[in-house]
């Protein structure tokens, strides 16, 4: 019998502020240039942002497991088909329902953004399963960094600063990808504490493909770089939006220093580590831009 339990487990909660911070600081940039804020349709962005990761989650789930990738070796959290508490094609219907939500979650946000948020919204879609399934699997090939940089960041901020104004800007972009980079940092860290199990079942991460030294330095320049580029803000005029996420520059060392020592289950807290990196730094940066 399934358990309610059971799928909240494969939706995998932790993960979701990933979805979520985006859509924060869409809000906030729009918020920033014109003083208010579209509830309707941040809402229903932030709602299809999460059926959209959500659906992610779970094709990543069955197909690793179908693929050998989560094994009995596995140190990472508890995955649901691997441990044969819902069957893969279960939780493959559940990532198809996920996905038809999205969609449906969608329509009003096509009224409302015109062809740009059909673009968006497919290519996120179509992105969402082509990371661990398809012909050509995009974790599988080194390729998880890159979706998870355009998807997480740009794609996702720029779609929610357009629902908000109808329109765009360079700040906009550039905010996607400081956005982008501390959920890259999740990733790393994740195939990291990885590497060896991808490794057998041929998953060529960047981890795996790189090494150890080359999966540490990606950490480091992701988790960095979003706080360096805060002289943008500074010189944009947007003294406290550049200061405040610095606050975050002792959590990046250690998360840093960890990815460099730890191994295995050991970088399980590490991982935790990262998300609050990409938490912080999203709504450090989304007050900053509201009260500046």
């Amino acid at each position: 019998m399934l358990r309610a339990r059971d799928w909240i487990l494969a939706a995998r909660p932790k993960t979701l502020t990933a979805a979520v911070i985006p859509v924060v600081v869409g809000v906030a940039l729009a918020f920033s240039a014109t003083g208010r804020v579209e509830w309707v349709w941040a809402l229903l962005a932030l709602a299809g942002a999460l059926l959209i990761q959500i659906a992610t989650n779970l094709v990543n789930d069955a197909i690793d497991y179908e693929k050998g990738t989560d094994d009995a070796q596995r140190v990472g959290p508890i995955r649901v088909t691997a441990s044969g508490l819902i069957e893969a094609r279960q939780v493959k219907h559940g990532a198809w329902i996920c996905f038809a939500a999205a969609a449906v979650v969608g329509i009003p946000l096509l009224i409302r953004g015109g062809w740009p948020l059909l673009a968006i919204g497919l290519a996120s879609i179509a992105a969402g399963y082509a990371y661990t399934g398809g012909p050509y699997p995009l974790a599988y090939h080194g390729m998880g960094e890159v979706f998870v940089l355009a998807f997480f960041g740009p794609v996702a901020v720029g779609g929610t600063y357009w629902l908000q104004t109808l329109s765009i800007a360079p700040d906009v972009l550039i905010a996607g990808l400081a956005i982008g980079m501390p959920a890259c940092v999740l990733l790393a860290v994740n195939n990291l504490r990885d590497v060896e199990g991808d490794a057998r079942s041929g998953k060529r991460t960047l981890a795996v493909r790189g090494g150890r030294r080359f999966a540490v330095g990606e950490i480091a320049v992701f988790a960095f770089t979003p706080l360096l580029l805060g002289a943008w803000w500074w010189w944009r005029g947007e003294r406290v939006a550049a200061l405040l996420p610095l606050l975050l520059a002792p959590l990046a060392a250690t998360i840093v220093r960890s990815a460099m020592r730890d191994r295995g289950a050991a970088l399980n807290a590490t991982l935790g580590r990262a998300a609050a990196l990409h938490a912080g730094y999203g709504l450090l940066f989304s007050v900053g831009m509201i009260v500046g």
